[in-house]
């Protein structure tokens, strides 16, 4: 079983970005999946969530859009306006157990499958 982002990349501010996870060796669609990214010398941060609905941290609301497509077994995180804040290798994250808090959705160690992680970089 393997997640695989990819979609990364230099953009400048204000630029748009999508990212993808594909899922390999069984299928996602009923499982909460999410994005969370890490910056050089940080931790690393939830960024959204499509669990019980979509979730999203407070500073990529209105921005990003994270959705997926369960025929072809991947996750999108679409990223519009980027700041330079934005940057940092992005992960997708995914779980079969079941998120019964809203803040659940955005700890780390509560997903049990993640992808490699993929570099955007905005420049200012």
């Amino acid at each position: 079983v393997q997640l695989q982002a990819s979609g990364g990349g230099l953009v400048k501010t204000g630029d748009s970005l999508r990212l993808s996870c594909a899922a390999y060796g069984r299928t996602f669609s009923r499982a909460t999946m999410a994005w969370f990214r890490q910056a050089p010398g940080k931790e690393r941060e939830f960024v959204a969530a499509d669990g019980r609905g979509t979730y999203y941290r407070e500073s990529v609301k209105g921005r990003f859009t994270i959705s997926r497509d369960n025929a072809k077994n991947t996750m999108y995180l679409q990223m519009n306006n980027l700041r330079p804040e934005d940057t940092a290798v992005y992960y997708c994250a995914a779980d079969d157990r079941a998120f019964n808090t809203r803040s659940s959705f955005s700890q780390v160690d509560r997903y049990y499958y993640w992808g490699q992680g993929t570099l955007v970089t905005v420049s200012s």
